[in-house]
Parts: C-alpha cells; sequence; structure tokens
C-alpha cells in the first residue's frame, strides 16, 4: 500500500509543480488536480495489482519511475486512467511484483501497447518486446517521450526508412500501410524490440 500512496503523493506534487511553473496559484491548483485525477487510478492500481514487490529490485524501480523516469510514468498513468473510464481491468496475476501496470484490454486487438510503465492488451508472447519500451523509458527518462515522438515525425515526413525497407515482403501499397508497416516497425524505440522479440508487420 504504500508504494501506492507515495505513487499518488508524486503524481499531485508534480502537477502542482508544473502548475505553479506555468501559471502560478492557479496553475498550481490545476495541476494538482490533474496530478490527483491522473495519481490516485495510478497509484491505486500500484497498490492493487502489487506490482512493485519489497525486494531490492522492487524499491529501485519504484525510484527510477517516480524520479528519473517521471514523465514517462505520469503519462502512463494518464493512458491507465483512460482505460479504466472505459471499463478496461487490471490484469493483476502479471502484474504483481513485474514493475509494471497490465491491463487486459488494449486499444487494438492487433497490439499491445506501452506507455511508461503501464501495458495494455499484452501477451506472454509480445510481453518480453513490451518490457523493451520499459527498460527503454526508464533509461532515457524524460528524453524517451520527446525522442520517440520526434523518430514518428521525421519518419512520417521524410521516409528514410525506405532505403532499408523490405519491399518485396512487405510492399507499400497503400495509405495505411505506409505507416503500418512503414513509419511504425522502423522508428527506432519499435526496431529495437522487434529485434528482441516479435516480428514487424507486413
Amino acid at each position: 500500500m504504500i508504494f501506492g500512496i507515495i505513487s499518488a503523493a508524486v503524481h499531485v506534487l508534480g502537477g502542482a509543480a508544473l502548475g505553479v511553473i506555468a501559471g502560478g496559484p492557479v496553475g498550481l491548483l490545476v495541476g494538482a488536480l490533474v496530478g490527483l485525477l491522473v495519481g490516485v487510478p495510478f497509484g491505486w492500481s500500484v497498490t492493487a495489482a502489487r506490482v512493485y514487490g519489497p525486494d531490492a529490485r522492487g524499491v529501485l524501480l519504484f525510484v527510477v519511475d517516480h524520479t528519473w523516469s517521471l514523465p514517462n510514468t505520469a503519462v502512463g498513468a494518464l493512458y491507465l486512467a483512460l482505460h479504466l473510464v472505459f471499463g478496461h481491468s487490471l490484469d493483476r496475476p502479471t502484474s504483481q511484483h513485474s514493475c509494471r501496470v497490465n491491463l487486459v484490454e488494449g486499444v487494438s486487438p492487433r497490439y499491445a501497447t506501452t506507455i511508461g510503465t503501464v501495458c495494455a492488451g499484452s501477451s506472454p508472447g509480445i510481453q518480453r518486446h513490451e518490457d523493451v519500451h520499459i527498460f527503454q523509458a526508464r533509461l532515457l527518462g524524460p528524453l524517451y517521450l520527446p525522442l520517440v515522438v520526434g523518430n514518428y515525425i521525421l519518419f512520417t515526413i521524410a521516409p528514410v526508412w525506405l532505403l532499408w525497407h523490405d519491399h518485396t515482403n512487405a510492399p507499400i501499397n497503400r495509405f495505411t500501410r505506409y505507416f503500418e508497416i512503414g513509419v511504425y516497425p522502423h522508428v527506432w524505440n519499435e526496431a529495437i524490440a522487434y529485434r528482441i522479440q516479435g516480428t514487424p508487420p507486413r
């Protein structure tokens, strides 16, 4: 329970700090409220699923997720809150002591999606791939999401990936495939994860 309480408090304090920087006293209140609305569901999930173990690994990763990688954790907490609003449920057995929050349902039946420490729609067959994204976020901290978003923008408007793309087995022959078969599997974070586990879509 202590992990969940601390997590919620960190989100509230972080939201308040950003709020006061952006908008003074009013910003502080708005930021604290947003932190509360995002942090409480995340803290509840951390507690309910016993996400972080009481061992050295659990404590260390909790600290990393709530300091260096806090921007990723906060965006993941928002992602989790939206899932819960739509009635999606925690996958408690796979979340327990895993240092990640797993959700049974995903955004798309074809793909799992991981943001921060929140993984939606995963399965044992692709969990290692999703865990790579969690590791990337923890390693790069506040740089992770900007680097991912920047790579998506770059590869969308300047498709240099066409130089090494497998045109024979994965032809780009319609608009949707440009993103699903082209941009998506070539961005750096996905390319690394697919090298470790999984097969890019074709």
